[in-house]
């Protein structure tokens, strides 16, 4: 069974509204369609004209709607949201008539769709940029609680389990922030490791990843991946989460068990960790690349995390399968 075939029986436990902004991809439609057979959506919302629309369906080939579709350039909550952002950023120098202007966005819309309640989550990119789909997802939705850098993760579906038995890793993070600081790197950890239980139900073990094992070596670049380390390990203790971390460890030492058995003896995480946190933008994107072309993993993502609410991103050559998987962990995610 895939990852995204095991997620999607988590999904189809809840009943959540995803939108999907870009109604005129026939991608999007198809993929709406889908999840709505699937169940694993209680309602999918698709944004765009009736025109948009229909054309989409009649190149994607759906010829019976399953899923809800909203125009919302035609609809009175329009002005209701520009309005709402209007009074949320002037203070920041946003004027009335530039909100309108950005909520004629239908990424904004649907963010907002979010924001008040009308959607659970929200799944583009297709046609959006990812920095389109970011201001959006900063804009209208912000940060979830107790933490200030939003982020991303790779949803790693391994050809081959890993010797302590995971077929899915999380890599973190591969696509949002260049050079994380020890802060930012906690807060990556601290999203990747609910992101790991939303979509797994088990407990996340997190490994702050590095060329070095419990100081095997000394460089300045170590600096922050300790204190990051320290700082989660602290968090993680006084919160009382149901999270297992340990760091720096180097990559064979976090997923090995005879490496890790050697080099960090007594550590609980050691050789059977499944949420891997990288120093920097460099090796995540690198790592999860490798392993996607060279092992013959199946790669989901980059999915969006920390955010108040989920907003997912895509890439703009995306199969309309890839969407109907986004879809599924951002049910997940609302979780």
């Amino acid at each position: 069974m895939s990852a995204i075939e095991k997620f999607a029986e988590r999904a189809r436990s809840v009943a959540r509204t995803i939108v999907l902004p870009e109604g005129q991809d026939p991608r999007v439609v198809v993929a709406a369609n889908k999840a709505m057979a699937e169940k694993v959506a209680a309602k999918v919302i698709v944004l765009g004209t009736e025109a948009e629309i229909a054309d989409a369906c009649a190149k994607g080939g759906v010829t019976e709607r399953l899923f809800e579709s909203l125009d919302y350039m035609a609809s009175p909550l329009l002005q209701e949201y520009a309005n709402q952002l209007y009074e949320k950023r002037k203070a920041k120098g946003l004027e009335l008539e530039k909100a309108v202007k950005m909520m004629s966005s239908r990424i904004y819309f649907g963010a907002m769709m979010c924001k008040n309640g009308a959607a659970d989550g929200l799944v583009a990119g297709s046609i959006a940029s990812t920095a389109d789909m970011l201001r959006a997802a900063f804009h209208c939705i912000g940060t979830a609680p107790g933490i200030k850098s939003a982020s991303s993760t790779f949803v790693m579906d391994l050809a081959e389990p890993t010797e302590s038995g995971d077929d899915v890793l999380l890599f973190s993070d591969c696509g949002v922030i260049p050079n994380p600081d020890a802060n930012q790197l906690v807060d990556i950890a601290m999203a990747t490791a609910k992101t790991y239980r939303s979509l797994l139900g088990k407990t996340p073990k997190v490994a702050f990843l590095s060329f070095s094992t419990k100081g095997s070596a000394e460089d300045d670049l170590l600096i922050k991946i300790r204190e990051a380390a320290a700082e989660f390990a602290r968090r993680v203790e006084a919160d009382k989460l149901d999270i297992l971390c340990d760091g720096e460890l180097q990559a064979d030492a976090a997923i090995v068990p005879s490496v890790g058995k050697s080099k960090a003896p007594g550590s609980a995480v050691a050789g059977q960790a499944n949420v891997l946190i990288f120093p920097d933008l460099n090796a995540g994107n690198i790592c999860y690349k490798l392993v996607q072309r060279l092992g013959k993993a199946q790669a989901y993502g980059p999915v969006l995390q920390g955010l108040a609410m989920p907003l997912n991103d895509l890439s703009r050559g995306c199969s309309a399968d890839d969407i109907y998987g986004e879809i599924v962990i951002t049910v997940c995610q609302s979780m």
